[in-house]
């Protein structure tokens, strides 16, 4: 019983979620489209092995964040030094491709895209799991947090 009520409660908490947001089906398509495509040209930077490009996807602020196996980083600049020091070269880098499972609106600019890692690479695949919120800044969609962790082999 207790499983079913919580089940209720979430299915009704996303419901009210989308409702307050105001959004149209057909703008909550758009924008799902539109950070999708934010995604696809991160996978593209990465690899190709430019970090610099990969970060034009997130907010440049000290208020980005960004939690995974090493704890908590804040700011755009230390996220981009931690990748570059986690990733130093193409053959950590490899080819990265993203498996986008759930996308919700949070708010009007705002969205939670939740998705799959999978890096192919010399020095070792890895899979994951991510949670980003995305927010429209000057009409494009940019990650301000982003929460990674690598799935156990």
């Amino acid at each position: 019983m207790k499983y079913t009520l919580f089940i209720l409660v979430i299915a009704i908490c996303s419901c009210s979620s989308i409702n307050e947001t105001n959004l149209t089906e057909t703008q909550i398509k758009k924008d799902t489209e539109a950070i999708k495509a934010v995604l696809h040209q991160q996978a593209k930077d990465w690899s190709d092995a430019s970090i610099e490009a990969f970060m034009e996807g997130y907010q440049k602020t000290p208020d980005l964040l960004f939690v995974g196996k090493s704890g908590i980083t804040k700011g755009w600049q230390e996220t981009m030094k931690r990748y570059k020091s986690s990733y130093p070269t193409k053959d950590h880098t490899g080819q990265l491709t993203f498996d986008v499972l759930e996308v919700q609106p949070i708010h009007t600019q705002a969205y939670l895209l939740v998705g799959e890692f999978h890096l192919k690479r010399k020095v070792g695949n890895a899979n994951g799991i991510f949670t980003l919120v995305f927010k429209q800044i000057d009409n494009q969609w940019k990650v301000i947090s982003d929460h990674t962790s690598a799935y156990d082999d």
